[in-house]
C-alpha cells in the first residue's frame, strides 16, 4: 500500500515540477543547473559505493530495533547513489563549516558527506551504538578523521549540542519519521540557521506525516526558499529573498 501511495505521490509531483527552464530565480537556477542537474562521474563515489558493496556482505548480527545481520539492514534500507551523490554535490558547493546528520546507518552518508567538505565539523548521530562501531570502522577505511560519531537518542542529545554550536551550515534530517519528531528537528536547528544555510530533509513523501510536516515546514514564515526534489527537500533562510517553493525533476 505504501509503493502504491509513493508511486501515486511521483506521478503527481512529476506532473508539477519543473527542470531548470522553468526556473526565474537565479539562486534556484546556478543549484540546479550547476549541482543539482551535475551528474559526471567521480572517483569519491567509486570509493564509496565500494564501501557499500561491503557492508552489504557482512554478515555481523546487530541489537537494532529488529536485530538483524548488517548486510540485511543496508539492503532493506538502501541510499540510492543517485540521491546520495546529490547531497555529496550539495555540500561540496555549500562549503560549510559546521553540518549535522540526524539518522545514518553505518556511515555511508556521513563518508559522504565529510568526503565533500573535508575540512568541515561534522557531528553525525545514530541511535544504536552497534551501528556506529560499524561507522568507524567504515570511516577509518576511507581514511575520514573529521567526524564526530555519536549513539544517542536523537530528541535528548540535540538540544545540548546546538547549545554548543553558534550557527549550523548543513543540517540532514534522517532517521525518525515521525511528524512531531520531524517538527521538533526543524524547530531546534531553524534558530541556528544563517542566509547562507541548508537544511535537507529526506523522504518527504514517506508518508502522511512526512508530508503533513513537509507542508508545514514550507509554511513556516521564516524559510524564504523550499526545493522540493521528492526524494528530499531543501529549506533555506535566505531572508532578502522572497518567499518561492519550487518543484523539481529529479
Amino acid at each position: 500500500m505504501l509503493k502504491l501511495s509513493l508511486a501515486i505521490s511521483f506521478l503527481k509531483h512529476w506532473s508539477k515540477a519543473k527542470t531548470r527552464h522553468g526556473v526565474h530565480s537565479p539562486f534556484v537556477y546556478r543549484l540546479l543547473d550547476e549541482v543539482i542537474y551535475d551528474f559526471r562521474a567521480k572517483t569519491v563515489y567509486q570509493e564509496i559505493e565500494q564501501l557499500r558493496n561491503d557492508l552489504e556482505q557482512d554478515k555481523r548480527w546487530i541489537s537494532n530495533a529488529e536485530s538483524a545481520a548488517v548486510s540485511h539492514v543496508t539492503k532493506k534500507v538502501p541510499i540510492p547513489a543517485k540521491l546520495i551523490q546529490l547531497l555529496y554535490r550539495l555540500v561540496a558547493d555549500l562549503k560549510p563549516g559546521i553540518s549535522i546528520v540526524l539518522g545514518d546507518s553505518f556511515g555511508i552518508t556521513t563518508a559522504y558527506l565529510s568526503k565533500a567538505a573535508p575540512e568541515a565539523r561534522l557531528v553525525s548521530i545514530m541511535g544504536n551504538s552497534e551501528s556506529l562501531s560499524i561507522a568507524e570502522e567504515a570511516l577509518h577505511k576511507l581514511n575520514i578523521h573529521n567526524v564526530e560519531l555519536l549513539s544517542a537518542n536523537v530528541e535528548d542529545l540535540l538540544p545540548k549540542l546546538l547549545d554548543g554550536i553558534p550557527e549550523l551550515d548543513f543540517i540532514l534530517i534522517d532517521g525518525n519519521h515521525s511528524r512531531d519528531s520531524i517538527m521538533n528537528y526543524f524547530k531546534s536547528c531553524l534558530p541556528k540557521m544563517s542566509e547562507h544555510s541548508m537544511m535537507v530533509f529526506e523522504d518527504i513523501y514517506r508518508s502522511r506525516e512526512m508530508k503533513s510536516a513537509w507542508e508545514e515546514i514550507k509554511s513556516n514564515s521564516e524559510v524564504s526558499v523550499t526545493i522540493d526534489l521528492f526524494w528530499i527537500g531543501l529549506v533555506f533562510v535566505r531572508r532578502a529573498q522572497r518567499k518561492e517553493d519550487f518543484k523539481i525533476r529529479f
